[in-house]
């Protein structure tokens, strides 16, 4: 059975900044937003499973954090005078992943979510200590596999890879089984029988059993979502998690704003699929896509947003001037007075007749430390030449035995930043084929070969080669928005300079003035980051958008209707 993650982490170099210990004036602040309780030895302070848990400072004795396994249970830590409980699912809301019970009398200082979250908004000591600890916390859950499911899968299963990659790109711990590689499947399932179509079973701390379930489905099943209350108009409903949409969740949540996030898979859209930003102002030595995404969720939900996983939005309701309403997968909605488009752009998909068949087991979209593992020791492909498939060729040279990246043009100066291109020249494990494409790709369940042309030559050859990774191009997520809002010839949403005069008046502008920066052809509707017509392409640029997007979300509702 694997455990959660596979990457080191010192436990013990950093439980001083895990388990810390609050100082007496710090204790005496929170108190006030508290109250006392007391304990008797053995009593369980909170369950695992559940939600809204409060906040704890242990005063006298000792309070043991467990993890149920079954009828086993694992320690994670005995927190003692003037430490706190809790971890990441104390801010998102969501169902708890470990059990609190008093090792002898127990005295605690106990506060409600509500008073908590709005302590660490206005107490910059507590949210400095508190923030830090519950990171590290997750971490070390996620590396133990200290999580509330197990999945039971084949690596030979695309729908094996697809939950894996949902539950690791949403930052939650789990177990894995291989029906094909461990021992523990037969004591795990017993006599249930399992069609190869319904791989991967995922099992729930509940002893739900799901057989090849979609994204929301697990979603739903693990508690990710607090349910939605169809009758709240909500100050901004952001639609898309990626850096742009979580900015602009950040900004709005910290001035005050009601702010809903709608997000169809996992935090940090395209960005969170690569393996390091080494470009991105204030992180000198770089920092993981999928790093970068979850702190801004977490920073988010610190300020009081709200995020709904694998239930993103698929329709806006365009009629009126006055509320919005934005359809979900799943058939909920949501109310809006103002609505952030942030649904960004997905990799261009490669024009191959058995693509779809190879999708998972063999062609990635991401190149990840989960994906470089399914790789590792074998030669692979990279397709593109911008600066995530240049990211993603050096990262994988790391563990791969062979890269090859194959570009349609003659070089890569025009697409890429010469720190990635000097990188690629002087890495020995790195092939660049110019003016190459793949045309053919072969297998059964898995990818076993790929044809590829040497336009230069005019030749076509087959390799042995089992993973590709596509990176080309950008796709952007707009089909939700019917016909809303102007877009271009591409599918990008058109927004301020480029909406003319004539746009607007084809679309019914029903305002004096002309759209703020960002708005689109429809009042209080912006679009942020990638999903935007004429904006650069760069992370930098889409935190930038979203951040700056509420300044005129604010002017726009302060406007009469």
């Amino acid at each position: 059975m694997t455990q959660g993650l596979p990457f080191s982490f010192d436990v013990e170099a950093r439980r001083g900044q895990m388990f810390p210990q609050l100082s007496p004036d710090a204790v005496s602040r929170i108190a006030a937003a508290g109250a006392e309780r007391r304990f008797e030895d053995g009593a369980v302070v909170f369950e695992r499973g559940e939600t809204d848990v409060p906040f704890y400072v242990v005063l006298e004795g000792a309070l043991e954090i467990v993890h149920p396994r079954g009828d086993v249970e694992e320690l994670v830590t005995v927190h003692h005078e003037r430490q706190f409980t809790g971890e990441l699912s104390v801010l998102a809301g969501r169902p708890g992943l470990v059990r609190g019970r008093a090792k002898g009398p127990l005295r605690v200082l106990r506060i409600e979510p509500d008073r908590f979250l709005a302590l660490l908004q206005t107490d910059s000591e507590l949210s400095e200590i508190a923030m830090r600890a519950y990171i590290l916390r997750r971490i070390g859950l996620l590396v133990a596999g200290f999580g509330d499911v197990t999945i039971v899968g084949s690596s030979q299963s695309a729908s094996t890879a697809r939950v894996q990659d949902f539950l690791t790109r949403n930052g939650h711990p789990y177990q894995y089984v291989d029906v094909e590689r461990d021992a523990d499947v037969e004591s795990l399932l017993g006599r249930v029988r399992v069609a190869p179509d319904e791989i991967p079973l995922v099992i729930c701390a509940d002893g739900r059993m799901l057989r090849n379930p979609s994204n929301a489905e697990v979603a739903d099943c693990l508690g990710f979502n607090a349910a939605i209350d169809e009758g709240v108009v909500h100050d901004v409903v952001v639609c898309g998690a990626g850096l742009g949409g979580l900015a602009a969740a950040v900004y709005a949540g910290s001035e005050g704003l009601d702010v809903l996030v709608v997000e169809a898979n996992a935090p940090g859209g395209q960005a969170a699929t690569s393996s390091k930003i080494e470009n991105y102002l204030g992180f000198p030595t770089g920092v993981s896509g999928q790093s970068l995404a979850h702190r801004a969720l977490n920073q988010a939900e610190k300020f009081g947003a709200r995020l709904t996983i694998a239930h993103g939005a698929v329709k806006l309701h365009c009629a009126g001037r006055g509320e919005m309403q934005v359809d979900l997968a799943g058939g909920r909605s949501v109310r809006a007075r103002a609505v952030i488009i942030a649904t960004g752009a997905e990799y261009r998909k490669l024009d191959l007749p058995d693509l779809a068949r190879f999708e998972g087991v063999g062609v990635y979209y991401a190149a990840t430390f989960m994906e470089s593992q399914r790789c590792a020791a074998d030669e692979v492909i990279v397709v593109g030449g911008a600066n995530s498939a240049g990211q993603a060729a050096t990262f994988l040279a790391k563990t791969a035995r062979h890269v090859h990246m194959l570009i349609r043009g003659p070089d890569l100066a025009a697409t890429m930043s010469r720190y990635l291109i000097r990188r690629i020249e002087e890495t020995p494990n790195i092939t660049l084929h110019r003016r190459t494409r793949i045309v053919a790709l072969h297998g059964s369940e898995h990818l076993e070969r790929v044809t590829w042309r040497d336009d230069n030559a005019g030749e076509e050859a087959a390799h042995a080669i089992r993973h590709v990774f596509a990176m080309t191009g950008a796709t952007p997520n707009t089909a939700w928005l019917g016909d809303c809002v102007a877009m271009d010839p591409n599918g990008f949403v058109r927004t301020d300079s480029e909406l003319t005069d004539e746009t607007l008046a084809e679309r019914g502008w029903p305002l004096k003035r002309r759209p703020y920066l960002f708005e689109t052809s429809r009042p209080r509707v912006f679009a942020v980051g990638d999903v935007r017509s004429t904006s650069v392409k760069r992370v930098a640029s889409a935190v930038g958008e979203g951040s700056v997007s509420i300044q005129l979300v604010h002017k726009a509702l302060a406007e009469p209707v």
